[in-house]
């Protein structure tokens, strides 16, 4: 059986900066949210559109173009590491690609 690419990992921190904790529970959405949050929505959309025509494709070749699956993995990606960096998983802030 083949394995699935796509994996997910936390690693449970040490230990969270307190300055950091209290910055992003007062302003978090400020400085995070907003920028990511206003990217990731539009980002949304376009996804909308890759999974229709995907789906559409998937429907005719029976395979999903390599292109269209790493565009919708890239989103999920960035939008998994914001919310795990608002809900205090971690320390790192989230770049703003879908890349690894």
């Amino acid at each position: 059986m083949e394995e699935y690419p796509i994996k997910f990992s936390a690693e449970y921190p040490e230990r969270l900066s307190r300055g950091t904790l209290l910055l992003r529970t007062f302003f978090g959405w400020l400085y995070c949210g907003l920028p990511h949050g206003l990217i990731l929505c539009l980002y949304e959309i376009a996804v909308g559109v890759v999974m229709f025509i995907a789906w559409w494709a998937i429907l005719f070749t029976g395979r999903y173009p390599r292109g269209m699956y790493d565009f919708v993995v890239g989103f999920n990606r960035w939008a998994i590491r914001v919310g795990a960096y608002m809900c205090w998983l971690t320390d790192k802030y989230p770049p703003f690609s879908g890349k690894e």
